[in-house]
Formats: structure tokens, sequence, C-alpha cells
């Protein structure tokens, strides 16, 4: 971790995601400003992660630009925590939002980050391919929620600040979560429910790829 890069405090912050969510688990009780408190702090840790690339840009464009990746993960930490008690939503969601970030972030010429953000799908798939299979449904609580949250926000900026990922694409990756509260059938065996939520996930992320892909076509 030495120097602290960027993409380097990227992965410290990512690792220690999941360590502080296993504390909120244990150690607090969840109020409805919990998500919104966690996801403000999350939010002002992004600047410091982007601090050094941004003290290069104009000031006007620094403020515009680290604000835009402030909200951006404040919003999908708050999006993903409130998923926490919803095993299914929040697998559908992670797995989406690390696909949806990985193939963003390629097509925004940034193989490195597209790798990382598919590992974070990956991982959510796992967990919700276990549900799948056994037909019933395991917590993943605060400390899965934070990791795909913190993680798939961070991704999400460096490709708009480091690489090209377009500034239109950002809003659409933030509906992921969103788009993962899609109401689901109860007495739907599990797998049905995974493959709905992940498919309603899917829609805004299939959207941010057309986007990208427009742009980089150019006028013509």
């Amino acid at each position: 971790f030495s120097p602290l890069t960027a993409t380097r405090k990227l992965i410290l912050l990512g690792m220690l995601a999941p360590v502080i969510g296993l504390v909120a688990d244990l150690a607090f009780k969840p109020t409805r400003a919990t998500g919104p408190v966690l996801g403000a702090i999350f939010g002002a840790a992004s600047i410091w992660v982007f601090v050094s690339v941004l003290k290069q840009k104009p000031v006007s464009e620094a403020a515009l630009m680290g604000g835009a990746i402030a909200l951006l993960t404040a919003w999908l930490v708050a999006a993903t925590y409130s998923l926490r008690d919803q095993p299914v939503r929040l697998g559908a969601a992670g797995v989406v939002l690390g696909v949806g970030v990985g193939v963003a972030a390629v097509l925004s010429a940034s193989a490195s980050f597209g790798q990382y953000a598919m590992a974070l799908g990956a991982g959510a798939g796992g967990y919700l391919l276990i549900q799948m299979v056994l037909g019933r449904v395991q917590a993943g609580g605060a400390a899965f929620a934070l990791a795909i949250g913190v993680t798939g926000g961070l991704l999400a900026g460096a490709s708009f600040l480091l690489a090209q990922l377009p500034w239109i694409a950002l809003p659409l990756l933030a509906l992921i979560p969103l788009a993962a509260h899609a109401p689901l059938p109860d007495r739907a065996p599990v797998w049905a429910q995974a493959m709905l939520a992940s498919f309603c996930a899917a829609l805004p992320a299939a959207a941010a790829w057309y986007l990208i892909w427009q742009s980089s076509r150019g006028p013509g």
C-alpha cells in the first residue's frame, strides 16, 4: 500500500467496508437513519480516495466530479444497506452492480477496474447461487451490503474519473439497487425470485451500457 495511490485507497476502503458492516451488525441496533449515515461517511471517504487525482483538475471541475462520486457512493451504500435483510434482492443487486460496473468500465477503456468489478459480481453471484441451490435464503447483513455498495460505488467513480466512463451512465448504474426492490412473488421458489430480481436490476445496467457504447461511437 505504499505509495498510497487512488487505486490502493479504493482497495483498502473496499476491504474495510465489510468489517465496518460486521461491527454495525453486531454492535448497533439499525435505525432508519443508519443507511443514510453510513452512506454519508463513505461518500466523504470517496473524496479521500480520489483527492490526489482531483487536485490535478481545475477547482470547479474537481468540485463537480468529486461531488458526483461522493453522491453516487453515498447513494449506493444507503441503497444496498436497505437490502441487508432481503437476501435475494441483495444478491441480485450485487451481481448486477458488479457486472454492470465491470462491463461499463471495460467499454470505457479500463480493463483493470472492469476486472475488479467483475470479481465483485462473481462474489455476489456465489452468494446468490448458494441460496438458489439450497432453496432457502441466507441473510448477508450489513457486512455484505456495505461490501457491495462501497466497492461498486468506488469502482464506478474510478471509471468515471480515471477512465472514460461518461457521466450520464452514473445515474443509471445508481438505479440498480433500486430496481432490485421490484416486487417478487412470495410463493415462487428462491431461484425464480433470484432470476426475476436480477432481470429487473439488469435493466438500468443495460441502458448504461447502451449509452456508453453510443458515446464511444462518436457523432458519426
